[in-house]
């Protein structure tokens, strides 16, 4: 048997990522950014107001009440610069150039009539903290050439923000991993069909490609093969025809009679037992055309559990992400576990949250209506003799 990590690692050296291209950014969010945006224009590009108020000149509010003649308005947008001389005002909103001569921003919460006093003199109640009151200065953001958003990362929406506000339109990325979802086995039937004895449902193609768009992929075929001929190298060539980086099946990597995965991809794929519980049966490797081909068991808490583990971290590195993994918690663990010394186990669990200082991972029931429940995997390395109800538990959470 080979470890977790030994298998990854071998995994992601065969990775290749994807050539970029360019997107507007305007498209781009979900992406992997793969090179490096730095601003084109200084973040804000101007002094502008933070407030809607009276952008005045600090000297001439050093005491209170003072009135102030108004002598402008300036709603944002404009590209008015109006003089301010001593003893005058100009009405400003959020956003708006402050003229050259003003040098604070006085809100109407600090005035006697603010909004409603309109145009008129205004009179001023509250001293301003001094000069550059309430003033946004150019560039205090982002100064032009500054970088905004570093390569490797997935764009969120904050990050679109961010590079559109720096006056970039266009981004280089990755498109989406393209992956395609093999089940396996001679007893499926299309869920909701009638079934006679010995057939089962068909799920796990579901619930792997939903895991596959979770992880930022686009799923391109999701079909499903017998235990006889030779079904997986057909559903190979298909999904090659389909664009797929990356095939996926299901079940038939075992040590049975029947594995068809196994028994017709020997040329393609190596199959070794991985020290893990749920998922030691694994296959990988890739076809003539490069497609990377995984083997996961036919069991959907394991098939799950290593397309987590492994097909996951994949489809991340296509794309360029520097982040390949889940996130991590350590959260007391709720229950007693008996532990396999010589193997990692990975339970799904649900972070119980009822207690926001405390929070806690409960096991969820066996089987899938119990992972449908869990929002997390707690990882009990191997050398583990047993875990305890209160002992700390490392969390992949999703």
């Amino acid at each position: 048997m080979i470890d977790v990590a030994e298998h990854l690692a071998a995994i992601l050296e065969t990775v290749v990522p994807l050539e970029p291209g360019p997107r507007d950014v305007a498209a781009a969010r979900g992406r992997v950014l793969r090179v490096a945006v730095h601003a084109a224009v200084d973040v804000p590009g101007f002094d502008c107001s933070a407030m809607d108020g009276f952008a005045v000149r600090a000297d001439d509010v050093t005491g209170v009440p003072t009135t102030l003649r108004v002598v402008a308005d300036l709603p944002a947008g404009a590209d008015l610069d109006p003089p301010i001389a001593a003893g005058e005002a100009a009405r400003i909103m959020t956003g708006a150039p402050v003229p050259t001569h003003a040098t604070a921003v006085v809100p109407f919460e600090d005035t006697a009539d603010g909004l409603a006093g309109g145009l008129g003199p205004v009179t001023v109640l509250t001293v301003p903290r001094g000069p550059g009151a309430h003033i946004r200065r150019r560039g205090s953001d982002v100064r032009e050439g500054a970088l905004v958003v570093a390569a490797g990362v997935r764009l969120t929406a904050g990050r679109v923000g961010a590079i559109a506000a720096s006056g970039v339109g266009t981004v280089s990325v990755a498109r989406a991993a393209r992956i395609a979802i093999v089940s396996t086995g001679s007893e499926l039937r299309p869920a909701g069909t009638p079934l006679r004895r010995g057939q089962i449902p068909e799920s796990n193609s579901l619930l792997l490609a939903g895991l596959a768009e979770e992880a930022g992929a686009e799923v391109v075929l999701r079909t499903s093969v017998d235990d006889s001929g030779d079904g997986p190298r057909r559903a190979i060539a298909a999904a090659e025809a389909a664009g797929a980086d990356v095939v996926v099946f299901s079940g038939g990597v075992s040590a049975g009679a029947y594995e068809v995965v196994k028994n017709t991809l020997g040329d393609l794929m190596r199959f070794e037992p991985v020290r893990m519980q749920p998922g030691k049966p694994q296959g990988f490797g890739r076809s003539e055309a490069g497609t990377l081909l995984f083997g996961l068991p036919g069991n959907p808490v394991s098939a799950a559990v290593s397309f987590e583990l492994f097909v996951r971290p994949a489809l991340r590195a296509l794309e360029g992400d520097r982040e390949l993994d889940r996130s991590r918690a350590v959260v007391p663990f709720a229950a007693e576990w008996r532990a396999r010394p010589e193997r990692a186990q990975y339970v799904p669990v649900r972070i119980d949250r009822s207690d926001p200082a405390f929070p806690v991972a409960e096991p969820v029931e066996r089987g899938t209506r119990g992972f449908g429940e869990a929002n997390g995997l707690a990882v009990i390395p191997p050398g583990t003799r047993a875990t305890g109800a209160g002992d700390p538990v490392e969390v992949l959470l999703w």
